[in-house]
């Protein structure tokens, strides 16, 4: 294979991981705006979210083929992953702590063990 044979490949996997990509950003945007609970609208904007993030940037570094473009976006990709369990973590105890979370809906709840026995370490 030629040069020009390489970079026709690289360009269809390029639009492949792009589409791929878009298409699991669509699903997180459906999902946050159709699931019923604060829970389930919270998984459906970070897992999906970051796998179709990490698919559109391997696409757009397919495409670019520059080192100094790839390893940026390699630290997009990293601060990405660092950052999304980080933020859902936080929203997901908020909404538990202000009474947005439906208790009926937990299959195990861990949160409300723990915070009863910090609020009991406290009045001791």
């Amino acid at each position: 294979m030629t040069g020009s044979d390489w970079d026709a490949v690289a360009d269809v996997a390029s639009a492949l991981f792009l589409l791929g990509g878009a298409f699991f950003v669509l699903a997180a945007g459906v999902g946050a705006l159709r699931f019923p609970d604060l829970l389930s609208r919270m998984h459906a904007g970070t897992k999906p979210q970051t796998l179709g993030l990490i698919l559109v940037l391997i696409g757009l570094g397919l495409r670019l083929r520059s080192g100094g473009a790839v390893w940026a976006l390699v630290l997009v990709v990293v601060l990405g992953l660092l950052t999304a369990p980080v933020g859902a973590h936080m929203v997901g105890r908020a909404g538990y702590r202000t009474g947005k979370v439906r208790s009926d809906l937990l299959v195990t709840d861990e949160l409300t063990r723990d915070l009863e026995s910090a609020q009991r370490r406290d009045e001791a």
